[in-house]
């Protein structure tokens, strides 16, 4: 989410469109912009990168897929050769649904939310600090803090592992995305029940808005000055970014000029979204000005002057760790400081996407090739994946048609045997490591789970796909490295003991295998028998008491109804409980926070449902004692089964645990 927590996008018409740059302060030039288009595509095989070709690309492109999805608005920059080439506005930043008039999309003007995009203003922030010796990417970041950090291994914290996403702590939902008003305490956001560390530092990459977080207070902390202030002055008006802003809510200069958010085009518009810990993704800008952070990212002159020298922007823009913690999961998609790997076509491509609520963003620079693209959509859209399916369609047909493949030798492979092997290994059932471990919000591993197996001998088919919604067929291409068949995503694996620990898909993100106890086959047969169970239990209660009142029946004998009581106490606890967690877990799904005072009363009913496991074993046993026939011994039996198993689940999925910060 921001960056990849939901994916979602919107609607209508072509905007006037403006190539040049402007709203920069005085004394702040924009790049000039492309004019004549250049004699050949890059490698000989494509367009020429031109204005004029990027804008007829990018008309047959947008207004018909944002009608198409849903999607309200859209906007877009491009730049190559230290130049703008283009800014584009596609569809509506007011749609007008609140009885106002509507607004075309303007990319100079409109601004539009980054969400994860923001991490690489604060990555660069990081960096400059780096450069003038303030920070070093390799100390633990303790020295830094006025405060301890959630840590279980000895390994120290690292800036390093903060900009990779590997320092180890678990995902944390509450807080992430607001409406309320009043100001944003980034240090309270992060001492305010911060996130277990549930990894080795360096060894797994595991996305975490947490850690960027930490990376920026680390830089309020050390240069004396308030984040979205730091920012704002060293790097947004420093690369020529007047319109942009990482404050919440924005500026008064530039209220009126942000784009509203929808969920679709034919929605009305929601709230300006407040992002709790702002590091991670508060940053507001319009297309025009994210031109310009591209062409700082590029080394290019723009602004006051250079974000970073030049060996620190290439220390910034090269893999960050290797081998000696991530074993051979350096072999696949790595992360920068910063950026993840996106490359394409043999062409090295660093990136970032962003979602927040509304919006949804994604930037590429291609650092050798001295070009990058930026996508901006204000709607989730008609579709789950919409969003994400527009953005991926953007980005990766720039790429195909500006930067296609370049002749190459292809991978060597390996051998038939040891692939076979290393596919067996692989087969079994994966949850993301971007989760949470520590309380009952375990209970989301149990969706969105990926299954490998094997295919076609040394091929594996993953379902879903990584980073998909259908399945995907690799192969191996070298040991331990693995590329989709038809496609061009790699994946890398890393092994100990004939036993698969990580699958690495992404430069954040890594599969990492189910244990058997919390097993899809295992823990839902068990939920949903027991539930079963429960329900037609209670069902039998009110049905049982009228057949015997019909039929004339002597009610039931009074030995053992202190166990039955407490029998049925229980049913009723568990059946409340689970009922609970399913509406606690659609409020924080949805971003909506739930007392804790809700939870801890759930967590009580859960409790006596468990505790109903001692009364429902007496009450077996004492219908066996007593011979009270089968049908009332098996009754028993199976409610004893069903609050065990129930009991069994909320162990296994922390439903139970201590903690219950989300």
């Amino acid at each position: 989410m921001i960056a990849r927590l939901g994916a979602m996008l919107a609607a209508t018409a072509l905007v006037a469109v403006t190539t040049a740059g402007c709203g920069a302060s005085p004394g702040s030039p924009a790049p000039p912009v492309d004019t004549p288009a250049a004699p050949a595509g890059p490698g000989g095989t494509g367009p020429a990168l031109t204005g004029t070709d990027a804008n007829a690309w990018l008309d047959g492109l947008l207004p018909a897929a944002l009608d198409r999805t849903g999607i309200a608005g859209a906007t877009v920059a491009v730049v190559d050769d230290g130049r703008i080439i283009t800014t584009r506005g596609y569809g509506h930043a007011d749609t007008g649904n609140g009885g106002t008039g509507t607004v075309p999309v303007d990319p100079d003007r409109h601004l539009f939310r980054m969400g994860s995009v923001s991490k690489l203003a604060t990555a660069t922030a990081v960096l400059q600090l780096v450069q003038s010796g303030r920070l070093d990417l390799d100390a633990d970041v303790e020295t830094y803090l006025d405060f301890d950090l959630p840590r279980h291994y000895e390994r120290a914290v690292t800036l390093r592992h903060l900009l990779t996403h590997t320092a180890g702590f678990e995902e944390r939902i509450a807080g992430l995305i607001g409406t309320a008003g009043g100001d944003v305490d980034l240090r309270k956001a992060l001492v305010t029940d911060p996130p277990e560390q549930i990894y080795e530092p360096g060894t797994v990459p595991a996305y975490s808005n947490y850690g960027n977080s930490l990376a920026g207070y680390i830089v309020q902390r050390v240069s004396g000055t308030r984040f979205e202030e730091y920012v704002q002055r060293n790097i947004l008006d420093r690369a020529g970014m007047p319109s942009s802003s990482f404050e919440q809510p924005l500026p008064a200069a530039l209220r009126d000029r942000m784009s509203k958010g929808y969920d679709t085009s034919a929605a009305p518009a929601g709230p300006f979204e407040i992002v709790g810990t702002p590091p991670a993704g508060a940053l507001s800008a319009p297309a025009t000005d994210m031109a310009r952070f591209m062409l700082a990212q590029l080394g290019e002159p723009v602004g006051f002057g250079p974000l970073l020298d030049k060996p620190t922007r290439e220390l910034m823009q090269r893999p960050a760790l290797d081998a000696t913690s991530l074993g051979t999961l350096a072999d696949g998609p790595r992360m920068t400081l910063g950026f993840f790997d996106e490359s394409r076509n043999g062409h090295r491509i660093l990136g970032h996407g962003g979602d927040t609520t509304y919006f949804h963003t994604h930037l590429q620079i291609y650092p050798e090739d001295r070009a990058g693209i930026f996508v901006s959509l204000n709607s989730n859209g008609s579709g789950a994946l919409a969003s994400h399916d527009l953005r991926q369609s953007v980005v990766n047909g720039f790429a195909d048609r500006y930067f296609p493949a370049r002749d190459g030798q292809p991978n060597a492979g390996v051998d038939s045997a040891t692939a076979a092997k290393h596919a067996a290994l692989a087969a079994g059932t994966y949850e993301s490591s971007r989760a949470i471990r520590s309380n009952f919000l375990t209970t989301i591993g149990l969706v969105g789970r990926t299954t490998v197996s094997v295919a076609d001998g040394g091929r594996l088919l993953f379902e879903p796909g990584p980073l998909s919604d259908s399945p995907a067929l690799y192969e191996e291409v070298a040991p331990w490295v693995w590329r989709e068949v038809g496609g061009q995503r790699t994946l890398a694996m890393r092994a100990t003991d004939d036993r698969v620990e990580a699958i690495g898909f992404d430069s954040a993100f890594a599969l990492l295998p189910v244990e058997p106890a919390r097993g899809s086959a295992l823990a839902l047969p068990v939920l949903v028998g027991s539930t079963v169970v429960l329900l037609l239990t209670v069902l039998s209660w009110p049905i049982g008491a009228y057949v015997r009142r019909r039929l004339g029946r002597t009610p039931r004998e009074r030995a053992g109804r202190t166990a039955r009581i407490l029998s049925r106490v229980a049913v009723a606890g568990t059946l409340l409980a689970f009922a609970g967690w399913v509406l606690a877990l659609s409020s924080i799904m949805s971003l909506r926070d739930v007392p804790g005072g809700v939870l801890r009363i759930v967590q009580v009913l859960q409790l006596v449902g468990l505790l109903g496991v001692l009364p429902a074993a007496v009450r077996l046993v004492d219908d066996v004692r007593r011979h009270v026939g089968w049908r009332r011994i098996a009754g028993s039996a199976l409610l004893l089964l069903a609050l065990a198993g129930a009991g069994w689940f909320a162990v296994e999925f922390r439903l139970l645990a201590p903690s219950i910060s989300y």
